[in-house]
């Protein structure tokens, strides 16, 4: 493509969304990114952090950075095959087998990651991947890299994923069977049906695989995950987490046999070929690790925050949708509509980013609000006037 007909085409693209109400700026945070945080120069209280514990801001974690910092170095140095294996990161992934009652952990540079590597050091143009259709971005790119025949199930349907499992192992033509899905979906908040899937897979002699992204620190004893929800400990094969949400700081990592991180260690392409995390975000995140090890308060608060939310926002009339979690989708439906709720929200003093197509699909455009453990009741309260204020001004409810 000549840089004519790149400009042409970047050009016509970026003006339809423009046309369409979808063309975004990224949003500037001046300081933590907390409850309330300076967006874009206006003080707002913020809805729109995957912060869910407010260990991003915990004067513990940022200590333990700046200690990691200053016995490490600023970085790695190298992949962690060749030099940059610290003993730091190996603490980190100890702690984290610890909590999650799992045989070892491998730590990654993001979620994104762990599944980009994962579902390709497993899977191959030989197997069938079995998909919830709402699953997260990374696994779809995951499944896709992989090679593997991906056989999509209508969502958390459980009785779909077992017509499509079931024509997948009488079609002799797979080696291999994966059930892969979120514990939490990220746009939705519902929780996946877990205990059902465990007897599907045994069923139809299937292995699963599970990205807790947005349950990690949010479900479980201490934050521990659906695993922990549903009390299934050894009965998943694959459990990513992600360190960015609930921990609060960067990184992703897979749970689950000793076999299966040695494996990972040799063929996860991101681990092999990109320099591992920081030391000061593996002392940050070790700290977070020991927190939720040591305490239930921060979850406890998370959840009494929650189901505060929840309730205030049905009562004023609110469309939540089928949350189950702190995430909180307002569903409007329209997606240009659902910008300008955004934009009006802002104005009003609440930051609650504006979702649509093609993170969700068309028609159920949202503004997806995700409560904290930081928040108070005064600031939700505050929320939800502001929601009033704004849904009667554009007539949205």
């Amino acid at each position: 493509m000549s840089y004519n007909a790149l400009h042409e085409f970047l050009s016509k693209n970026l003006n339809e969304l423009k046309e369409k109400g979808l063309y975004r700026k990224l949003p500037v945070v001046t300081g933590p990114t907390g409850p309330r945080a300076i967006v874009n120069g206006r003080e707002v209280i913020n809805l729109s952090s995957n912060n869910y514990l407010g260990l991003a801001n915990d004067p513990r974690l940022v200590e333990a950075a700046i200690k990691a910092t200053e016995k490490y170095g600023a970085g790695a140095g190298a992949v962690r095959t060749i030099v940059g294996t610290l003993d730091i990161h190996e603490e980190l992934e100890q702690k984290l087998a610890t909590f999650k009652k799992a045989e070892a952990v491998i730590v990654f540079q993001s979620g994104f990651n762990c599944n980009m590597g994962t579902v390709g050091a497993l899977m191959t143009k030989e197997d069938a991947i079995l998909s919830d259709e709402l699953n997260h971005a990374s696994i779809i790119d995951g499944c896709r890299l992989s090679g593997a025949k991906v056989l999509r199930y209508k969502h958390n349907n459980m009785d779909d994923l077992r017509r499509v499992i079931k024509e997948a192992r009488d079609s002799g033509l797979y080696k291999k069977l994966m059930i892969i899905f979120d514990g939490v979906f990220s746009m939705d908040g519902d929780i996946v049906n877990l205990p059902e899937i465990v007897k599907i897979a045994d069923e139809y002699e299937a292995f699963t695989y599970i990205d807790d992204a947005h349950a990690s620190g949010v479900l479980g004893k201490g934050g521990r995950g659906t695993v922990s929800h549903f009390d299934l400990y050894g009965r998943v094969d694959c459990q990513i987490g992600t360190l960015s949400k609930g921990i609060g700081v960067i990184g992703g990592y897979v749970a689950g046999t000793k076999e299966l991180i040695d494996w990972l260690k040799l063929r996860g392409r991101p681990f092999l070929f990109s320099t591992a995390i920081t030391p000061g975000a593996a002392g940050a995140c070790i700290k977070a690790v020991e927190i939720l090890s040591e305490s239930t308060e921060l979850v406890d608060k998370l959840w009494d925050n929650t189901r505060y939310f929840k309730s205030r926002m049905k009562e004023a009339g609110f469309d939540i949708g089928r949350s189950e979690t702190p995430i909180t989708p307002v569903i409007i439906g329209n997606e240009a509509k659902a910008m300008q709720f955004s934009d009006e929200l802002y104005k009003e003093g609440l930051f609650v980013s504006g979702i649509a197509f093609p993170t969700v699909p068309r028609g159920t455009a949202r503004v997806r609000n995700i409560v904290t453990a930081a928040h108070t009741k005064d600031m939700l309260d505050e929320a939800v006037h502001i929601y009033e204020k704004v849904a009667k001004k554009l007539n949205v409810l």
